[in-house]
Protein backbone atom coordinates (compact mmCIF):
# COMPACT_ATOMS: atom_id res chain seq x y z
CA UNK A 1 0.00 0.00 0.00
CA UNK A 2 1.69 3.16 -1.21
CA UNK A 3 2.42 5.64 1.52
CA UNK A 4 1.81 3.29 4.82
CA UNK A 5 5.30 2.89 5.84
CA UNK A 6 6.78 6.42 4.63
CA UNK A 7 9.05 7.69 7.61
CA UNK A 8 9.98 4.15 8.83
CA UNK A 9 13.63 4.15 9.69
CA UNK A 10 15.07 1.37 8.10
CA UNK A 11 13.19 -2.71 8.02
CA UNK A 12 12.88 -2.62 4.41
CA UNK A 13 12.28 -6.38 4.22
CA UNK A 14 9.96 -6.23 7.23
CA UNK A 15 7.87 -3.73 5.12
CA UNK A 16 8.10 -5.59 1.96
CA UNK A 17 6.69 -8.78 3.98
CA UNK A 18 3.96 -6.88 5.89
CA UNK A 19 2.59 -5.12 2.76
CA UNK A 20 2.59 -8.23 1.10
CA UNK A 21 0.61 -9.77 4.04
CA UNK A 22 -2.54 -6.80 4.26
CA UNK A 23 -3.96 -8.81 1.65
CA UNK A 24 -4.26 -12.16 3.65
CA UNK A 25 -3.03 -11.80 6.98
CA UNK A 26 -2.44 -14.65 9.73
CA UNK A 27 -4.56 -14.50 12.64
CA UNK A 28 -1.05 -13.60 14.68
CA UNK A 29 2.05 -11.76 14.81
CA UNK A 30 4.85 -11.28 17.11
CA UNK A 31 7.02 -8.65 16.12
CA UNK A 32 10.24 -9.18 18.43
CA UNK A 33 13.74 -7.49 18.96
CA UNK A 34 15.62 -5.04 21.09
CA UNK A 35 13.97 -1.65 22.56
CA UNK A 36 13.65 1.31 20.57
CA UNK A 37 14.07 -0.25 16.93
CA UNK A 38 10.58 1.03 15.92
CA UNK A 39 8.63 -2.04 16.54
CA UNK A 40 5.28 -0.18 18.27
CA UNK A 41 5.20 2.20 15.02
CA UNK A 42 5.23 -0.37 12.37
CA UNK A 43 3.01 -2.45 14.84
CA UNK A 44 0.57 0.67 14.50
CA UNK A 45 1.23 0.98 10.50
CA UNK A 46 0.35 -2.52 9.62
CA UNK A 47 -2.35 -2.36 11.97
CA UNK A 48 -3.61 0.53 9.72
CA UNK A 49 -3.26 -0.93 6.85
CA UNK A 50 -5.32 -4.05 7.80
CA UNK A 51 -8.50 -1.96 9.15
CA UNK A 52 -7.70 -0.04 5.47
CA UNK A 53 -6.70 -1.84 2.64
CA UNK A 54 -8.41 0.53 0.42
CA UNK A 55 -5.60 3.23 1.57
CA UNK A 56 -8.79 5.49 2.31
CA UNK A 57 -6.71 8.06 3.70
CA UNK A 58 -9.67 9.11 6.53
CA UNK A 59 -9.57 5.60 8.02
CA UNK A 60 -5.65 5.39 7.92
CA UNK A 61 -5.47 8.57 9.73
CA UNK A 62 -7.86 7.16 12.56
CA UNK A 63 -6.40 4.00 12.74
CA UNK A 64 -2.81 5.57 13.20
CA UNK A 65 -3.78 8.14 15.80
CA UNK A 66 -5.87 4.99 17.54
CA UNK A 67 -9.24 6.54 16.81
CA UNK A 68 -10.81 3.38 14.60
CA UNK A 69 -13.10 1.60 16.33
CA UNK A 70 -11.86 -1.24 15.09
CA UNK A 71 -8.45 -0.77 16.44
CA UNK A 72 -7.78 -2.30 19.97
CA UNK A 73 -4.97 -0.98 21.80
CA UNK A 74 -4.38 -3.48 24.80
CA UNK A 75 -2.53 -1.37 27.34
CA UNK A 76 -0.91 -2.36 30.89
CA UNK A 77 -2.63 -1.79 33.83
CA UNK A 78 -0.51 1.16 35.40
CA UNK A 79 2.87 0.86 35.00
CA UNK A 80 3.96 -2.79 35.61
CA UNK A 81 1.91 -5.34 34.24
CA UNK A 82 -0.85 -6.06 31.59
CA UNK A 83 -3.02 -8.46 33.43
CA UNK A 84 -5.32 -11.30 33.30
CA UNK A 85 -8.42 -8.63 33.67
CA UNK A 86 -6.89 -6.67 30.82
CA UNK A 87 -6.39 -10.13 28.85
CA UNK A 88 -10.85 -11.67 29.39
CA UNK A 89 -11.66 -8.16 28.80
CA UNK A 90 -10.10 -8.45 25.02
CA UNK A 91 -11.02 -11.76 24.81
CA UNK A 92 -14.35 -10.56 24.82
CA UNK A 93 -14.34 -8.17 22.83
CA UNK A 94 -12.72 -10.31 20.14
CA UNK A 95 -16.14 -12.47 19.76
CA UNK A 96 -17.82 -8.98 18.64
CA UNK A 97 -18.32 -8.47 14.94
CA UNK A 98 -16.35 -5.59 13.02
CA UNK A 99 -17.59 -1.85 13.29
CA UNK A 100 -16.85 -0.54 10.14
CA UNK A 101 -13.97 -2.72 8.58
CA UNK A 102 -14.19 -6.38 7.42
CA UNK A 103 -11.58 -7.44 10.83
CA UNK A 104 -11.17 -5.96 14.45
CA UNK A 105 -7.19 -5.33 14.95
CA UNK A 106 -6.01 -6.25 18.56
CA UNK A 107 -2.25 -4.13 19.39
CA UNK A 108 -0.52 -4.89 22.13
CA UNK A 109 2.26 -2.74 22.17
CA UNK A 110 3.73 -3.76 25.44
CA UNK A 111 3.26 -7.58 25.33
CA UNK A 112 6.73 -8.13 27.11
CA UNK A 113 4.33 -6.99 29.98
CA UNK A 114 1.74 -9.45 30.16
CA UNK A 115 1.56 -11.60 32.99
CA UNK A 116 1.41 -15.67 32.54
CA UNK A 117 -1.92 -15.48 33.80
CA UNK A 118 -3.01 -13.03 31.17
CA UNK A 119 -1.48 -15.40 28.41
CA UNK A 120 -3.17 -18.48 29.48
CA UNK A 121 -6.49 -16.12 28.79
CA UNK A 122 -5.42 -15.30 25.43
CA UNK A 123 -4.58 -18.67 24.41
CA UNK A 124 -7.93 -20.32 23.57
CA UNK A 125 -8.62 -17.03 21.34
CA UNK A 126 -5.38 -17.49 19.51
CA UNK A 127 -5.79 -21.15 19.54
CA UNK A 128 -9.16 -20.87 17.87
CA UNK A 129 -9.77 -17.24 17.00
CA UNK A 130 -12.75 -15.73 14.99
CA UNK A 131 -12.27 -15.20 11.48
CA UNK A 132 -12.01 -11.51 12.45
CA UNK A 133 -9.91 -11.13 14.89
CA UNK A 134 -6.32 -10.09 14.30
CA UNK A 135 -3.90 -9.66 16.53
CA UNK A 136 -0.34 -8.37 16.72
CA UNK A 137 1.74 -8.64 19.92
CA UNK A 138 5.40 -6.60 19.88
CA UNK A 139 8.13 -7.73 22.45
CA UNK A 140 11.57 -7.63 22.69
CA UNK A 141 12.03 -11.43 22.66
CA UNK A 142 9.81 -14.54 21.91
CA UNK A 143 11.20 -15.83 25.70
CA UNK A 144 8.96 -12.49 27.11
CA UNK A 145 6.29 -14.55 26.27
CA UNK A 146 4.62 -17.89 27.46
CA UNK A 147 5.91 -20.77 24.45
CA UNK A 148 2.60 -21.64 23.75
CA UNK A 149 1.72 -18.01 22.85
CA UNK A 150 4.93 -17.51 20.76
CA UNK A 151 3.96 -20.61 18.91
CA UNK A 152 0.92 -19.99 18.04
CA UNK A 153 1.79 -16.26 15.98
CA UNK A 154 3.86 -15.58 13.08
CA UNK A 155 7.04 -14.02 14.50
CA UNK A 156 8.58 -10.99 12.30
CA UNK A 157 11.92 -10.08 13.76
CA UNK A 158 13.69 -6.84 13.54
CA UNK A 159 17.14 -5.71 13.33
CA UNK A 160 19.71 -3.10 14.29
CA UNK A 161 19.54 -0.26 11.06
CA UNK A 162 23.04 0.36 9.34
CA UNK A 163 24.27 3.59 10.87
CA UNK A 164 24.29 4.88 7.38
CA UNK A 165 20.75 4.28 6.57
CA UNK A 166 20.08 6.27 9.84
CA UNK A 167 21.91 9.01 9.16
CA UNK A 168 20.06 9.37 5.79
CA UNK A 169 16.40 9.68 7.60
CA UNK A 170 17.75 12.06 10.28
CA UNK A 171 19.31 14.43 8.06
CA UNK A 172 15.76 14.44 5.39
CA UNK A 173 14.18 15.42 8.88
CA UNK A 174 16.62 18.16 8.55
CA UNK A 175 18.79 17.45 11.74
CA UNK A 176 22.45 18.72 11.02
CA UNK A 177 24.50 15.94 9.55
CA UNK A 178 26.92 16.29 12.54
CA UNK A 179 24.39 15.83 15.14
CA UNK A 180 22.62 13.08 12.57
CA UNK A 181 25.82 10.95 12.76
CA UNK A 182 26.56 11.46 16.30
CA UNK A 183 22.81 10.57 17.18
CA UNK A 184 23.33 7.21 15.02
CA UNK A 185 26.45 5.85 16.19
CA UNK A 186 25.62 6.18 20.06
CA UNK A 187 22.08 4.72 19.08
CA UNK A 188 23.56 1.54 18.18
CA UNK A 189 21.50 1.02 15.58
CA UNK A 190 17.86 1.75 17.41
CA UNK A 191 16.08 4.17 15.18
CA UNK A 192 14.09 4.97 17.62
CA UNK A 193 16.72 6.20 20.26
CA UNK A 194 18.15 8.18 17.53
CA UNK A 195 14.82 9.80 16.51
CA UNK A 196 14.93 11.06 20.92
CA UNK A 197 18.82 11.53 20.40
CA UNK A 198 18.90 13.68 17.44
CA UNK A 199 18.10 17.31 18.71
CA UNK A 200 19.73 17.04 22.01
CA UNK A 201 23.49 18.59 22.35
CA UNK A 202 23.94 16.21 24.95
CA UNK A 203 24.31 13.42 22.97
CA UNK A 204 27.98 13.47 22.25
CA UNK A 205 29.10 14.10 25.68
CA UNK A 206 27.24 11.04 26.88
CA UNK A 207 29.34 9.34 24.33
CA UNK A 208 32.23 10.74 26.00
CA UNK A 209 30.99 9.68 29.38
CA UNK A 210 31.36 6.13 28.54
CA UNK A 211 34.40 5.97 26.67
CA UNK A 212 35.84 7.42 29.55
CA UNK A 213 34.93 4.59 32.13
CA UNK A 214 37.65 2.95 31.63
CA UNK A 215 40.32 5.59 32.65
CA UNK A 216 38.29 6.19 35.26
CA UNK A 217 38.24 3.10 37.28
CA UNK A 218 39.65 3.25 40.84
CA UNK A 219 39.69 -0.02 43.16
CA UNK A 220 39.33 2.71 46.07
CA UNK A 221 36.17 1.94 48.21
CA UNK A 222 33.11 3.28 47.00
CA UNK A 223 34.76 4.89 43.71
CA UNK A 224 32.74 2.30 41.49
CA UNK A 225 29.14 3.61 42.91
CA UNK A 226 30.06 7.24 42.23
CA UNK A 227 31.24 7.08 39.10
CA UNK A 228 27.76 4.51 38.26
CA UNK A 229 26.20 7.44 39.62
CA UNK A 230 27.52 10.04 37.24
CA UNK A 231 27.23 7.49 34.46
CA UNK A 232 23.37 7.10 34.93
CA UNK A 233 23.06 11.18 35.61
CA UNK A 234 24.38 11.28 31.76
CA UNK A 235 21.46 9.82 30.28
CA UNK A 236 19.40 12.21 32.09
CA UNK A 237 19.83 15.12 29.66
CA UNK A 238 18.99 13.29 26.32
CA UNK A 239 15.64 12.50 28.33
CA UNK A 240 14.47 15.87 27.83
CA UNK A 241 12.80 16.29 25.14
CA UNK A 242 10.62 13.38 26.10
CA UNK A 243 9.81 15.16 29.46
CA UNK A 244 9.24 18.27 26.88
CA UNK A 245 6.82 16.43 25.13
CA UNK A 246 5.13 14.40 27.93
CA UNK A 247 3.86 17.85 29.30
CA UNK A 248 2.22 18.49 26.06
CA UNK A 249 0.18 15.14 26.48
CA UNK A 250 -0.81 15.40 29.77
CA UNK A 251 -1.94 19.31 29.27
CA UNK A 252 -4.28 17.95 26.35
CA UNK A 253 -5.53 14.67 28.00
CA UNK A 254 -9.39 15.27 29.13
CA UNK A 255 -10.62 13.41 31.95
CA UNK A 256 -8.66 12.42 35.13
CA UNK A 257 -8.93 8.76 34.08
CA UNK A 258 -7.62 9.78 30.97
CA UNK A 259 -4.64 11.89 32.10
CA UNK A 260 -3.94 8.41 34.51
CA UNK A 261 -3.80 6.54 31.42
CA UNK A 262 -1.66 9.10 29.91
CA UNK A 263 0.92 9.36 32.54
CA UNK A 264 1.02 5.59 33.11
CA UNK A 265 2.20 5.27 29.23
CA UNK A 266 4.75 8.02 29.66
CA UNK A 267 6.39 6.29 32.79
CA UNK A 268 6.53 3.34 31.11
CA UNK A 269 8.00 4.98 28.01
CA UNK A 270 10.49 6.74 30.02
CA UNK A 271 11.50 3.49 31.70
CA UNK A 272 11.88 1.71 28.38
CA UNK A 273 14.02 4.57 27.05
CA UNK A 274 16.12 5.05 30.22
CA UNK A 275 16.75 1.10 29.48
CA UNK A 276 17.77 1.76 26.22
CA UNK A 277 20.14 4.95 27.04
CA UNK A 278 21.76 2.32 29.33
CA UNK A 279 22.46 -0.80 27.04
CA UNK A 280 23.59 1.93 24.40
CA UNK A 281 26.26 3.07 27.08
CA UNK A 282 27.07 0.05 27.79
CA UNK A 283 27.75 -0.75 23.99
CA UNK A 284 29.69 1.56 23.98
CA UNK A 285 32.51 0.76 26.53
CA UNK A 286 32.00 -3.09 25.57
CA UNK A 287 32.98 -1.41 22.15
CA UNK A 288 36.38 0.56 23.88
CA UNK A 289 36.86 -3.11 25.32
CA UNK A 290 36.83 -4.60 21.59
CA UNK A 291 38.95 -1.71 20.28
CA UNK A 292 41.61 -2.74 22.80
CA UNK A 293 42.05 -5.70 21.75
CA UNK A 294 42.11 -5.46 18.66
CA UNK A 295 43.91 -2.43 18.07
CA UNK A 296 47.50 -4.40 19.36
CA UNK A 297 46.76 -7.20 16.47
CA UNK A 298 46.29 -4.28 14.12
CA UNK A 299 43.11 -4.21 13.73
CA UNK A 300 40.89 -0.83 12.88
CA UNK A 301 39.68 0.55 15.95
CA UNK A 302 35.63 1.46 15.61
CA UNK A 303 36.08 4.99 18.17
CA UNK A 304 39.18 6.61 16.02
CA UNK A 305 38.84 9.51 18.94
CA UNK A 306 39.95 7.44 21.33
CA UNK A 307 43.96 7.63 21.48
CA UNK A 308 45.89 4.65 20.75
CA UNK A 309 47.88 4.72 24.03
CA UNK A 310 44.81 4.79 25.97
CA UNK A 311 43.64 1.28 24.12
CA UNK A 312 47.13 -0.02 24.70
CA UNK A 313 46.60 -0.14 28.73
CA UNK A 314 44.49 -3.49 29.08
CA UNK A 315 45.90 -6.57 27.92
CA UNK A 316 44.17 -8.23 24.94
CA UNK A 317 43.51 -11.06 26.98
CA UNK A 318 41.96 -8.97 30.01
CA UNK A 319 39.92 -6.68 27.58
CA UNK A 320 37.75 -9.74 26.01
CA UNK A 321 37.37 -10.74 29.48
CA UNK A 322 35.98 -6.67 30.45
CA UNK A 323 34.08 -6.69 27.02
CA UNK A 324 32.28 -9.99 28.22
CA UNK A 325 31.32 -8.95 31.47
CA UNK A 326 29.87 -5.37 30.26
CA UNK A 327 27.86 -7.36 27.79
CA UNK A 328 26.67 -9.59 30.82
CA UNK A 329 25.35 -6.44 32.55
CA UNK A 330 23.10 -5.84 29.46
CA UNK A 331 21.09 -8.91 30.89
CA UNK A 332 20.98 -7.67 34.02
CA UNK A 333 19.80 -4.31 33.11
CA UNK A 334 17.15 -6.04 30.88
CA UNK A 335 16.09 -7.94 33.49
CA UNK A 336 14.99 -4.86 35.60
CA UNK A 337 17.96 -4.57 37.89
CA UNK A 338 18.81 -1.10 39.51
CA UNK A 339 21.11 0.31 37.02
CA UNK A 340 22.85 2.21 39.54
CA UNK A 341 23.66 -1.35 41.78
CA UNK A 342 24.16 -2.75 38.42
CA UNK A 343 26.91 -0.08 36.88
CA UNK A 344 28.65 -0.03 40.36
CA UNK A 345 29.14 -3.79 40.48
CA UNK A 346 30.60 -3.91 36.85
CA UNK A 347 32.78 -1.54 37.78
CA UNK A 348 34.33 -2.87 41.08
CA UNK A 349 34.71 -5.97 38.55
CA UNK A 350 36.66 -4.20 36.14
CA UNK A 351 38.82 -2.39 38.20
CA UNK A 352 39.73 -5.26 40.28
CA UNK A 353 43.64 -6.45 39.34
CA UNK A 354 43.31 -9.13 36.33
Amino acid sequence: MSGLFDGVIGHAAVVALLEREIARPSQAYLFVGPGALGKATVARRFAAGLLCPDGDPGCLRRALAGGHPDLVLVEPDGRTTLTVEKARSTVARAALAPVESDRKVFLFEEAGMMSDEAANALLKTLEEPTASSIFILVAESEDDLPGTVASRSRTVVFGRVPDGEVIAALTGRGIDEQRAADAARTSGGRPGLALLLATRPEVAAFRRAWLSVPGRLDEAPGSAFLLAESIVAAADPLLEGMAERHDEERHAAGDEASAKAVKDRQQREVRRATTALHVTGLEILASWYRDAAAAQFGAPARNRDVPGADLATVSPQAAVSAAERVLDTITSLESNQRPDLALAALFTDLAAPA
